[in-house]
């Protein structure tokens, strides 16, 4: 069988940095090498880069009327092809003694603006390298290697490096008559980070109502899914980190707090540049009132929302924030 006369396949890239990770442009460069285990013929060894993504979500159900409707869209960026070993193909392809046989490659990925990796429930954006290995008169033997594909953004820009800031405020009211104002201020050191890294969030508070306070933080990630026609779309919202502050009292104003707020290293990367796929991420900052008291009408929840971006490269912060 084909499948026991190819054994120990290895396909080894050789690393452009410390992540392993490829970009647009980037030259490939490594070997394959296999063994035989009997004298076998062969017309070529190929290669192929692809990129594509692909979304996939469902709704309804439970009822003849209400069936399942699903929702699909598909997108190929490049689909490249060669050839790294041509046998002579006059004689219907060349006689490989057993043993190990090892082959270099090399290949260029294609300039463009393609997004980073992705795997989602809903959806994927993906990039592999193939290498098949064809007989006469058999299928191809393929062997597939899915590469961290990173888009480069210009982290040079200014406002990627700018501190960012919002403010809310809102009226605690005990029955129909107001108890306090509760004021946030919230800022950030910059707008780009990259996973792993730590967001240092500063916030002020001016508490002149009768409750007291709690800060919390929480790294949001929201995702936005569509079809081709953009007829349909799907959003989803996850909450990746989060961390809670120092309670701020009753009846007391210009408190600042510093919150250290973690980003998860496995985040994927903010995305952009794909039309079927948008994943966008946000520093929600929010403050809870305790409900010490019955006559509080309802919990009240006050949010500050600080737009950010995930990326490959650390962007330093000009000028720093601080207390």
């Amino acid at each position: 069988m084909f499948q026991a006369t190819i054994t120990n396949f290895n396909l080894n890239i050789n690393a452009l940095n410390e992540k392993n990770s490829f970009s647009a442009g980037d030259l490939m460069t490594g070997y394959i090498s296999f063994d035989l285990t009997n004298k076998t013929k062969i017309t070529s060894v190929a290669m192929a880069l692809t990129g594509k993504a692909n979304v996939h979500w469902s709704t309804g159900g439970g009822g003849k009327k209400n069936r399942r409707k699903h929702y699909s869209a598909n997108l190929d960026f490049f689909n490249f092809k060669s050839v790294i070993v041509q046998e002579n193909s006059a004689v219907g392809g060349t006689h490989l003694q057993p043993g190990r046989h090892v082959y270099p490659f090399s290949c260029q990925l294609p300039h463009g603006d393609f997004p980073s990796t992705f795997c989602g429930v809903y959806g994927k954006i993906l990039y592999t390298f193939t290498v098949s290995i064809h007989r006469p008169w058999h299928l191809a033997k393929d062997f597939v290697t899915e590469l961290n594909f990173v888009n480069h953004i210009n982290t040079c820009q200014p406002e990627l490096q700018a501190p960012l800031s919002g403010s809310n405020n809102m009226t605690l009211r005990c029955l129909w008559c107001a108890s306090g104002h509760i004021f946030m201020t919230a800022s950030v050191e910059k707008k780009a980070f990259i996973p792993g890294e730590t967001v240092k969030i500063v916030c002020e508070f001016s508490n002149t109502s009768s409750q007291t306070a709690t800060p919390k933080v929480v790294l949001q990630q929201k995702q936005v899914l569509h079809t081709i026609n953009r007829n349909n779309t799907k959003m989803i919202s996850i909450n990746l980190a989060s961390v809670t502050g120092r309670p701020i009292r009753a009846h007391t104003s210009g408190i600042h707090t510093r919150i250290l707020l973690a980003i998860p290293i496995t985040a994927p990367l903010t995305i952009s540049n794909c039309s079927i796929i948008k994943m966008d991420y946000f520093i929600k900052v929010g403050a809870n009132d305790r409900l010490v008291s019955l006559c509080v009408r309802a919990s009240h929840n006050l949010t500050v929302l600080v737009p950010i971006i995930l990326c490959d490269t650390a962007v330093f912060a000009q000028p720093p924030l601080d207390l």
